[in-house]
C-alpha cells in the first residue's frame, strides 16, 4: 500500500496538467475562431464592395 502513495501524486499532477492544457487550448481556439470569422466577414464585405458598389 505504501508503494502506491507516490504514484497518486503523479496521477494528480497529470490530471491537473490535462485540465490546464484543455483550458488553454479552449481559449486559444476561441480566439482563432473569432479571428477566422472576422477575416471571412471582411473578405465577404470586400467582395460585395468590389462587385456591386464600385
Amino acid at each position: 500500500m505504501n508503494m502506491q502513495i507516490p504514484y497518486l501524486g503523479y496521477y494528480i499532477f497529470i490530471l491537473v496538467a490535462i485540465i490546464v492544457a484543455f483550458l488553454i487550448i479552449k481559449k486559444v481556439t476561441t480566439c482563432l475562431v473569432k479571428s477566422i470569422v472576422l477575416i471571412v466577414l471582411a473578405a465577404v464585405l470586400g467582395y460585395i464592395y468590389w462587385m456591386y458598389l464600385r
